[in-house]
């Protein structure tokens, strides 16, 4: 009985041995630092520039599947105040017209490339708890550039290029 059990678990394992192992899954191609350089908004036919002339911003996508992004524009004014909680109503206002921030989860399918995200908090809490699938946000890797297009509810484009930094 030990013998056959012996022989039938070395089958077994040769049987494994010879079978194919799955090559892995591509790399991941989104992960690692991006720097925001141009973005664009498109409504009705009309081009505006939804983070100024002078767009700054981050992505980041971590290997444990956590993205953060935060987009400002980088000619808005100072507040007249220094506390965070002090700005008058058109500070506060211009501000968050000008600026997002979020973080959450993604998802990459079998070749590496973007598949989805979903939002866990952001400024605009309206994102909170939204899952995107391709059909509303698109990124595309280019060697060291990433194009990303987001589809909003009201059916603008929001367009924005990225250079890796990591």
């Amino acid at each position: 009985m030990k013998w056959s059990l012996a022989l039938l678990l070395a089958a077994s394992i040769v049987v494994r041995a010879s079978e194919p192992v799955p090559s892995p899954a591509a790399p991941n191609q989104v992960a690692g630092t991006w720097r925001m350089v141009a973005a664009t908004l498109e409504t009705d036919g009309e081009t505006q520039r939804p983070y100024g002339e002078n767009p700054q911003g981050m992505l980041v996508f971590t290997t444990d599947m956590h993205f953060v992004e935060v987009l400002t524009d980088g000619d808005t004014p100072r507040f007249g105040s220094d506390a965070r909680g002090g700005g008058t109503d058109d500070e506060n206002k211009r501000a968050m017209a000008s600026s997002i921030g979020f973080f959450g989860t993604y998802t990459v399918d079998e070749h590496g490339r973007f598949a989805g995200n979903r939002v866990e908090g952001a400024t605009f809490p309206n994102w909170v708890g939204a899952v995107r699938t391709r059909r509303e946000l698109q990124l595309t890797v280019e060697g060291d550039r990433m194009y990303e297009t987001f589809t909003r509810p009201d059916g603008g484009r929001v367009s924005a290029e990225f250079v890796r930094v990591r």
